[in-house]
């Protein structure tokens, strides 16, 4: 079983930074696949940003130069830095894995196929 705990949500204005940690325990494979959604109110969930086990990433269009995925050495937390945040950034973020090393980053992050899912952390940017 794996367990997947995220941090670093908070508040800040348009423009401003976050990096976000999601702290992955229990067994895991070494293939694998690590993303981040988010899910703000009132809309459905959106793949933000997915990493193969080979380092190969897929990102969201709307994050596309803002937002950077990458992990600890030993794999052991998930990061997303987020620059320039924008309004429309406000949501609750997850981190989600699955052990299978088939199908790919961006197939994965389209779909929202990964078996483990944190329980999120809150990311409001104001105006």
């Amino acid at each position: 079983q794996v367990q997947l705990v995220e941090s670093g949500g908070g508040s800040v204005q348009s423009g401003g930074s976050l990096r976000l940690s999601c702290a992955v325990s229990g067994y895991f494979y070494s293939s694998y696949c690590m993303g981040w959604f988010r899910q703000a109110p009132g809309k459905e969930r959106e793949g933000v940003v997915a990493i193969d086990h080979d380092g190969s990433t897929s990102y969201a269009d709307s994050v596309k130069g803002r937002f950077t995925i990458s992990q600890d050495n030993t794999k052991s937390t998930l990061y997303l830095e987020m620059d320039n945040l924008k309004p429309e950034d406000t949501a609750i973020y997850c981190c989600a894995a699955d052990p299978s090393g088939a199908l790919g980053a961006d197939f994965r992050l389209e779909r929202g196929l990964f078996a483990y899912w944190g329980q999120g952390t809150q990311v409001t940017v104001s105006s």
